[in-house]
């Protein structure tokens, strides 16, 4: 078995306006990177209406497309910029995460990691924000749901920024157990311990300056032991590389060190409970270096680990 990278050409006609940290570069960094990996390459899919309409609704979907420009740029908000070639990326971006979830739960694969562009854990159920547009890695958890017919999904997201869209997305369904680190107080301002939705939401604040031994400590203690007991039958991750030390836009203190091990750690629990099904989404992470040997310590594991 193997790893499955899913990316698409598309993903950089997604231009930002000079100097935005969401830029093309990203990807490059990421798949530079990934190079000589021996991965399993997959082309991203446009996202299915019925995978998308699961968590938006219809006039999110117009109104989206609705603001695409014929040229220049567009700005929904002072953050979240459209050109040309947005609408196609961001749902090439929703469909390759979807997609993954496909060839892992065929077991065409073994695990598998979307290198998609923009990012989906912030946008909610009718507002783009933080650079995203569509929830991706929540479509993709209710596509499992549905169209596989699993009765519980699990999403951890490591990003840096709290995954208030994945949140306001999953936090009516008990099929889906949602974990977010991420620190505290930043943008955008969501994410408090005593957000639990139904039972299913487990924010982790952690501090500005947080080291590698506070992060691991705050996944020992509230995220390890509650996903063993939710014994969930695929892992989703929302994996963003933004808490990094050089990042940019935050002021956490982590490392590469800390993604390979909390990913072993994720990967252990889905070979105990789900057959190490484990879907990885890129969101996330603003230092291109940094970036690039983060995303690379990550998929490392993903490939040692698929079976």
């Amino acid at each position: 078995m193997t790893t499955a990278l899913i990316t698409h050409k598309a993903f950089y006609d997604h231009v930002t306006p000079q100097g935005h940290p969401e830029q093309v570069a990203r990807l490059d960094a990421v798949l530079g990177a990934l190079d000589g990996l021996d991965l399993m390459s997959v082309s991203a899919p446009m996202a299915a209406e019925d995978d998308l309409l699961r968590c938006h609704p219809k006039a999110h979907l117009t109104a989206i497309a609705d603001a695409a420009p014929s040229d220049g740029w567009r700005s929904l908000d002072a953050d979240t910029h459209m050109s040309v070639g947005t609408l196609e990326a961001a749902y090439r971006a929703t469909g390759g995460v979807v997609k993954a979830v496909d060839l892992v739960m065929s077991g065409e694969v073994g695990n598998a990691f979307a290198a998609v562009r923009p990012p989906g854990h912030h946008a909610e159920r009718e507002t783009p924000m933080g650079f995203c547009f569509f929830g991706s890695v929540a479509v993709a958890a209710k596509h499992a749901l549905e169209f596989h017919s699993l009765k519980r999904v699990a999403i951890v997201d490591f990003d840096v920024h709290h995954g208030n869209g994945t949140q306001d997305l999953v936090e009516e369904d008990a099929r889906v157990l949602f974990f977010s680190s991420h620190q505290m107080p930043l943008w955008p301002g969501t994410g408090a311990a005593h957000e639990t939705g139904v039972g299913n939401i487990v924010n982790i604040p952690l501090p500005e300056g947080c080291s590698s031994k506070v992060f691991r400590a705050a996944y020992e203690r509230y995220v390890f032991p509650r996903l063993a007991a939710f014994k969930p039958e695929l892992l989703l991750i929302s994996a963003g590389f933004d808490a990094h030390a050089a990042d940019p836009l935050a002021g956490m203190m982590l490392h590469e060190d800390d993604y390979m091990w909390v990913t072993q750690k994720l990967c252990d629990l889905a070979d105990e409970h789900c057959g190490g099904r484990v879907v990885s989404a890129l969101e996330g992470g603003y230092d291109l270096e940094a970036l690039g040997r983060s995303a690379r310590a990550h998929v490392e594991v993903l490939k040692e680990r698929a079976r």
